[in-house]
């Protein structure tokens, strides 16, 4: 792992994700990482006291290897790795300082398990067109793994996905320490789209739930979510790739069942008749599926491809729908 040594890695975000991979890299004994918050008072008390106030407070933040940054620009300067840890509704915002040099021989990776809302392209997609970013130079973060149980040290895997094999496997020992373990992975695309219809289908298993359905459906309707998924992502890139693995269906039950889940929780709500604001008021955090929900919705008009619960979801969400009228209707073409 000589290649560790002086590694100077970027984290673009500042919420419980972006703080739990700190705490990972952390692990790391010879490395540099570069810390960009937009929050001033956030970043003053970690120079101060050394954790992040707002998430995951727990988690001590090691002053020898943790700078925070005020300007992304400074953030990024010299890095090997920049990771993009932000909502995708707010990655556009966060990177609007930076131009193609700022990237330029850099590896992006994202963190981001949702699309550009309104564009409708994957977060790596985005970086590529618009920071010219080669794609091969790209990785994508993934896997079962709640930044609640990283802060907890439990035992976490994660799968880093690239076209490039030697950028996979090298973020891949990155990201491994004592309690996560990294595994590289080519498929690219399939991982992506994967991660964000999870948020999707973890919203639909919210409402059902808030709408006291119990476990026995959300069974049902995970298993068909699997085929449903399949079939959009061999949609867009066919190819061979096993969706039983962690990467795929490992990470759409933690996410469908987990306590830790925000799109869950978002959904949850909405099953109990919280409107759209107001559950988004009252969680202060995003819930990628809300946005993921629409982008899959748009893209799917060209692909035409059978998406019977996120055909559901975005009904209850952006068409208003009672969500107890579409989840029967729902119910009659599961199998």
């Amino acid at each position: 792992m000589s290649f560790l040594n002086n590694t100077k890695i970027t984290v673009i975000g500042g919420g419980s994700w972006a703080t739990a991979l700190i705490k990972i890299l952390c692990e790391q004994p010879n490395i540099q990482i570069r810390w960009w918050l937009r929050n001033a008072k956030d970043i003053e008390h970690i120079r101060k006291f050394h954790h992040n106030p707002s998430y995951l407070s727990d988690v001590y933040l090691s002053p020898k290897k943790v700078k925070v940054y005020e300007k992304t620009r400074d953030a990024v300067k010299g890095a090997d790795f920049v990771i993009l840890a932000v909502p995708a509704a707010f990655i556009q915002e966060s990177l609007q300082d930076l131009n193609e040099s700022h990237l330029k021989g850099k590896r992006i990776v994202s963190a981001i398990k949702g699309m550009i809302p309104e564009e409708n392209i994957l977060v790596t997609d985005w970086v590529s067109e618009k920071y010219h970013v080669p794609l091969h130079d790209i990785a994508v973060i993934a896997g079962p793994c709640h930044a609640e149980e990283v802060a907890l040290e439990k035992q976490s895997y994660l799968t880093i996905a690239s076209t490039d094999a030697v950028c996979a496997e090298d973020f891949s020992k990155l990201m491994t320490c004592r309690f996560v373990t990294a595994h590289p992975l080519a498929d690219l695309y399939g991982v992506e789209y994967a991660a964000v219809m999870k948020n999707i289908i973890a919203l639909a298993c919210g409402i059902t739930h808030g709408l006291g359905n119990g476990d026995n459906f959300q069974a049902v309707m995970v298993s068909n979510a699997m085929q449903e998924i399949r079939h959009f992502v061999t949609a867009l890139d066919p190819r061979e790739r096993q969706l039983s693995t962690s990467a795929y269906l490992g990470d759409l039950l933690v996410t469908a069942y987990s306590q830790f889940s925000r799109n869950r929780l978002f959904g949850n709500m909405i099953g109990r008749g919280y409107s759209v604001k107001a559950a988004q008021l009252e969680m202060k955090m995003i819930a990628e599926g809300y946005y993921a929900t629409k982008s899959i919705y748009e893209l799917n008009k060209t692909l035409h491809v059978d998406l019977p619960i996120t055909t559901a979801v975005y009904r209850i969400l952006y068409e208003e729908e009672s969500p107890s009228v579409v989840i029967e209707e729902l119910k009659k073409n599961l199998k």
